[in-house]
């Protein structure tokens, strides 16, 4: 049986990551290459809203347009790994954006009288 193709082969978007830093510029195909690595991973999360998947993709979309020249090939050979990692972290960013904690690095005491209820500590 013959073994099945992935969708992204880490070593075509090597290829296509080292001939754009040659030159300077995202080629057409990895910036392909790029948003299908991100369109894919998002496919692990869970949205409620779809219009929160599109806002995440899109920062992931951001961050690695943003941080593709950072790939060093002499340092690593997995640029798969590289960006996914980039894609995750972009989709966490988008999804802290649309949904920030509230009172972030407070703790609630409540039972006083004359207070809110709310204290920094």
């Amino acid at each position: 049986m013959p073994r099945k193709k992935n969708y992204l082969n880490n070593k075509d978007l090597l290829a296509e990551i080292v001939k754009s830093k040659e030159q300077d510029e995202l080629t057409p195909t990895a910036l392909k290459m790029l948003m299908m690595l991100a369109d894919r991973s998002s496919n692990r999360l869970q949205y409620n809203n779809s219009e929160d998947k599109q806002d995440c993709i899109a920062m992931a979309y951001m961050d690695l347009f943003r941080y593709w020249r950072s790939f060093n090939p002499d340092k690593g050979s997995n640029a798969f790994a590289y960006y996914t990692e980039i894609a995750k972290r972009g989709f966490a960013k988008g999804w802290n954006t649309i949904h920030p904690k509230k009172y972030a690095g407070t703790v609630s005491i409540t039972g006083s009288s004359d207070s809110e209820g709310i204290y920094s500590i």
